[in-house]
């Protein structure tokens, strides 16, 4: 019996010396590689046959941002906001409009109804 223990303990010490060694773990006291320069561009646009008009689109590199965004207003206009950030200036907007509000007349329908008549 003190045979095949022997056995099952050397194929177990076999087995643990087979093994890779593990990574080391990235944790505290080891600091993560940070990217000091992210870039990055993105876009995008809605325009469909409700009346929504809208977009937006923004490029990085490193810590200059510029971009611009734009929607429809109810009123009938385009707004659109060009904006830039540069380090730590903060946000720089100029904010535009394009076409004429329309404010068309406003006709109320009666809500008044007449009680039904039974009988």
């Amino acid at each position: 019996m003190a045979y095949k223990q022997v056995v099952v303990l050397a194929a177990l010490v076999g087995a643990v010396l087979a093994s890779p060694a593990p990574l080391p773990a990235l944790g505290y006291g080891h600091p993560q590689p940070v990217n000091t320069n992210p870039a990055y561009n993105f876009n995008y646009a809605v325009r469909d046959n409700f009346g929504n008009d809208f977009g937006h689109q923004e490029s990085r590199d490193g810590y200059n941002t510029r971009g611009s965004y734009y929607a429809q207003l109810p009123d009938g206009r385009l707004q659109k906001v060009d904006y830039t950030v540069q380090g730590d200036s903060g946000f720089v907007a100029q904010v535009g409009y394009q076409g004429q509000a329309q404010y068309p007349t406003y006709h109320p329908a009666p809500s008044y109804h007449s009680p039904p008549t039974y009988g």
